[in-house]
């Protein structure tokens, strides 16, 4: 593709026959960084498709979502868009049956569960946020994405997420002045270097998906379901294993501080088959549980 075409922009139009909440559909973990921005002018994404790499604007207008896109891979994040905003989402799914469930899914009306592809791009950021907290994994990422990122096509300062065969040919001290330490580091070598075959493996059962993600060592239930909440748009998806989710829900649920991933469970059992919709709600619109005792510090690995 020639460069003068590589810099014209495609656009798509889509009717929108019910509400759609770009952020809060779209602005979530796994794809949060500097591959994602959102601000007046829209909301901006730049991702590594199939046939090369692409830039999104996505804005609504007069109940239209409008899709511009730049670069060699834009036809295709074009075909992709609906998928991206979670267009054969069915929110209605949901039947709350606590009040604090009732008041989130009325106030996200326009929250879908997105299903935007790329296992593995979503997967690198998701396993920077192991074990660690927010800040720490999105300061790695950034890091990350500024060395072994590129410049993401059309008018944007966007980065395009890190080449996953670039990365595969690092070692595990690579990661460290990015402030990641070797067991993640070695987790993302594995995803990376295998990631062909994820790929391949994305586009089956969902069942099968997380079977083969639980093979990789390093990749457990918080992972998976953090993935494939937004890749496939799973809405059972719950991140076992977070810290702060299960006091999340024994707050909003029942009222109690303090959780356990049992109770958690206990809590979401009416909602078997939207529990990762109803979790995505309350982080959302219901608020933390009261907090008690020191937070956990960011750390900086360079630094030892």
């Amino acid at each position: 593709m020639s460069t003068a075409l590589a810099g014209r922009s495609r656009t798509r139009v889509l009717p929108l026959s019910r509400a759609l909440d770009l952020r809060g559909t779209l602005v979530v973990k796994g794809l949060k960084g500097p591959s994602l921005r959102a601000g007046a002018d829209g909301l901006w994404r730049a991702t590594r498709t199939a046939s090369g790499p692409a830039t999104v604007r996505l804005r609504i207008e007069d109940r239209r979502l409008v899709a511009d896109a730049w670069g060699e891979g834009a036809e295709l994040a074009l075909e992709q868009v609906p998928d991206w905003v979670g267009e054969d989402d069915d929110p209605a799914a949901l039947v709350p049956v606590h009040p604090a469930v009732a008041r989130a899914a009325r106030r996200g009306q326009g929250v879908r569960m997105p299903a935007v592809g790329g296992l593995v791009e979503v997967l690198i950021p998701t396993i920077l946020a192991q074990k660690v907290t927010g800040i720490e994994a999105g300061r790695s990422y950034r890091r990350m994405a500024g060395r072994y990122g590129e410049p993401a096509p059309g008018p944007t300062t966007l980065l395009l997420p890190p080449d996953p065969g670039r990365l595969a040919g690092l070692r595990y001290y690579d990661f460290h002045p990015l402030g990641v330490e070797r067991r993640r580091a070695e987790i993302i070598l594995r995803v990376c270097r295998d990631a062909d075959r994820i790929t391949a493996i994305s586009e089956g059962s969902l069942a099968g998906v997380y079977e083969y993600l639980h093979r990789i060592p390093g990749i457990g239930p918080w992972t998976s379901a953090s993935a494939l909440g937004v890749v496939r748009g799973d809405p059972d998806a719950v991140p076992v294993g977070d810290f702060h989710l299960p006091n999340t829900v024994a707050w909003a649920l029942a009222g109690e501080p303090r959780g356990t991933d049992e109770r958690m469970l206990e809590l979401l059992a009416p909602y078997e088959g939207q529990r990762g919709r109803v979790v995505r709600l309350l982080e959302r619109y219901a608020g933390r549980a009261p907090a008690y005792g020191p937070r956990l510090p960011p750390r900086d690995i360079r630094r030892h």
